[in-house]
């Protein structure tokens, strides 16, 4: 047992215990981003990972996708692109989305989770969501995320996504109160108002990409102050 747990046990039936210290983050900007830097000043990617990890080890037997929201996005996408023949769910956990869809489109749908447990789940891969595969590029109708508050680095993120969407495909992004900065953390690192969302994709977009529209999700989160889908173009 670690220094700092032989202190814990202590201090349990004081009601204290010892924990890492998190900054609070700076919303003034209307977002915030956390940053997990070596002392040197580099990117400590395996912290990131870890810290990933460890969140979904903590949360694998609950999902946050609900099947009545992949039912409303499933429609979407098919009145928008007729018969989908492929898409991609990053970050999923448990892979609920990614069945979900395949059930409701009748088509490939393939799931992405950085954990290890990604091996655990019928059509999930183990693969950080920052990258991309060759043989996806252009090749997606649509992608579905629930977890773009994961990402280090959104333009980056979004990019890899948008790169895998075919020209007129869909990226559909979840965003609800929990995903502002107030709901920031080391394990949701990057937090937005929505009122800057559709501001920072077309920024990123750079003309490649941009909002198509915002689609209130059927029923409202319990708890939340609102939850809706981002619906992004390619163009």
């Amino acid at each position: 047992m670690s220094f700092r747990g032989h202190l814990n046990r202590l201090l349990r039936p004081t009601g204290y215990q010892i924990s890492k210290y998190a900054p609070e983050p700076d919303t003034s900007e209307g977002y915030t981003l956390h940053t997990f830097l070596k002392p040197d000043g580099s990117f400590d990617y395996g912290k990131y990972k870890a810290i990933q990890t460890r969140g979904n080890r903590r949360k694998i037997t609950r999902s946050w996708a609900r099947e009545a929201d992949i039912d409303f996005l499933a429609r979407y996408v098919r009145e928008r692109l007729g018969t989908p023949r492929f898409g991609l769910c990053h970050g999923t956990r448990r892979g609920d989305e990614q069945r979900w869809f395949s059930e409701r489109l009748r088509c490939d749908v393939l799931g992405t989770e950085i954990s290890d447990t990604a091996t655990r789940f019928p059509n999930t891969i183990q693969w950080d969501f920052h990258d991309v595969k060759p043989e996806w590029i252009d090749r997606a109708d649509f992608v579905y995320s629930n977890a773009f508050d994961h990402t280090y680095d959104p333009e980056k993120c979004l990019d890899a996504w948008m790169s895998c969407v075919r020209p007129g495909g869909l990226c559909l992004l979840e965003h609800s109160s929990a995903h502002e900065p107030s709901g920031r953390s080391l394990r949701d690192p990057f937090g937005a108002e929505l009122v800057l969302m559709p501001y920072f994709i077309t920024k990123w977009g750079k003309g490649r990409y941009g909002v198509r529209e915002i689609l209130p999700a059927p029923e409202k989160r319990e708890g939340m102050g609102y939850s809706c889908f981002i619906a992004i173009q390619r163009f």
